[in-house]
């Protein structure tokens, strides 16, 4: 029988939902009613950095909303979400550091999602990010340090994590 080492262990840190609308007004406000409805918090806005003329866009304009999520609620939402991609990813999604990056079309394909006329259609970016125990040291106010390369969390392990988690089918 070997012991692993708890702080080895890897686990969700958050997830991140995002609808990029692209303006502000009636599409904002039901993109922020179907964030809502799918995940159970609040949306914030997304506000634009840069202006755009050619798209009409401001500086300071609210373009889209995000939810942040963590813990249970994060494990919940992406079970339904890789169910939205029938459980297939790209190897393409992981990134260097271990996180893991993804997008569901329409919001339709949630298997407890039905189409609402008065949303309309709306696609949604998901971002997750995957961490070990310790990862508070890079965060943390008083005495920030770096995480060791050695406890960082690599590309292949992320991928094993998920797929051996989720009971999900990476893409070469």
């Amino acid at each position: 029988m070997t012991q692993t080492n708890p702080m080895r262990s890897l686990r969700i840190a958050k997830v991140v939902v995002n609808i990029g609308v692209g303006e502000s007004g009636e599409k904002l406000l039901r993109a922020e009613k179907l964030l809502e409805k799918l995940t159970g918090q609040k949306p914030v806005r997304t506000i634009a950095k840069k202006k755009i003329p050619v798209w009409g866009v401001k500086r300071g304009e609210p373009i889209g909303c995000k939810v942040t999520l963590r813990k249970k609620k994060a494990e919940e939402f992406l079970r339904r979400a890789f169910e939205a991609v029938d459980n297939r990813i790209s190897a393409k999604s992981f990134d260097n550091d271990g996180n893991l990056s993804f997008g569901v079309h329409e919001y339709i394909d949630f298997p407890d999602m039905k189409f609402d006329p008065e949303i309309g259609m709306f696609g949604m970016d998901i971002s997750v990010e995957i961490e070990r125990p310790g990862y508070r040291i890079k965060r943390r106010r008083l005495q920030k340090r770096k995480i060791p390369t050695r406890h960082k969390v690599r590309r292949e392990e992320a991928m094993e994590f998920i797929k051996e988690k989720f009971e999900v089918d990476i893409l070469s």
